[in-house]
């Protein structure tokens, strides 16, 4: 079951809903465990403001998520990835063939966390970070998603990072707002298995199914030549529009 980056509404029932129930441990790092612990809203600091001006509401515009393109991405899609049952599924049960165990300290104490590779996560990563401005986008938070990337992208396909202080927090959901990243969003997608994630722009998205633990599982494998294509058009609406998600 996922454990990290699904919005609470969508939390399934999992293996360590009692430790969380007893001690809280879990929940201020793995949205997944909030079920019966209701969670503030995260402060989002880049959130665009609402402010009177002359007895008017105004929106300020908002600092984007990402920096400014570079050189060598100019020209290229921005594709925004999600990491948590994307491309990899991790967990607090140990696993005997887990790919990477993470330490993370929650609450002044060090819990290891295991986490298993997508099949074909490896060839799928390089290729997007040769064809797009790739993007890591997920709703964990960066003590658990950041080490988890160090060792995913051997490649630095991912040209940046962001992680849950940067969704917006929606009708009890993590929404990864595609407008506030400071691209064009016709050469913008999204591949996320969360379709609540991109609830906002559902037209960028190129869906994938959840993945636990199926080893033989090709997914990633089968969406390359899918995105090759993709990734010589000027607008991304004149595919995924028409087409929706890709052939699996």
């Amino acid at each position: 079951p996922a454990l990290f980056p699904c919005p609470p509404s969508q939390a399934r029932p999992l293996a360590v809903d009692q430790e969380a129930r007893s001690g809280g441990l879990f929940s201020s790092l793995f949205c997944c465990l909030c079920r019966d612990q209701p969670e503030q809203a995260p402060v989002n600091n880049n959130a665009p403001l609402l402010v009177e001006e002359n007895g008017t509401v105004a929106k300020v515009q908002a600092k984007p998520l990402l920096p400014s393109v570079k050189s060598k991405d100019s020209g290229k899609i921005c594709v925004v990835i999600d990491l948590d049952e994307t491309l990899v599924h991790s967990s607090f049960k140990p696993v005997n063939n887990a790919d990477f165990i993470i330490p993370v300290e929650i609450d002044g104490t060090v819990h290891q966390v295991y986490v298993l590779k997508r099949p074909h996560v490896d060839e799928f990563l390089k290729r997007m970070g040769e064809l797009f401005e790739c993007v890591l986008f997920t709703a964990s938070l960066a003590k658990y998603a950041d080490p988890v990337s160090d060792l995913l992208d051997k490649w630095g396909a991912f040209r940046c990072r962001l992680f849950r202080e940067s969704c917006v927090f929606h009708r009890g959901n993590y929404v990864k707002d595609l407008s506030r990243l400071g691209r064009d969003l016709n050469k913008v997608i999204i591949v996320d298995n969360s379709p609540a994630s991109y609830i906002f722009h559902p037209d960028n998205a190129v869906p994938v199914a959840s993945w636990f633990d199926d080893m033989s599982d090709t997914e990633l494998l089968d969406l390359i030549p899918f995105f090759e294509k993709l990734s010589k058009v000027d607008n991304v609406y004149t595919v995924l529009k028409q087409q929706g998600a890709p052939p699996s």
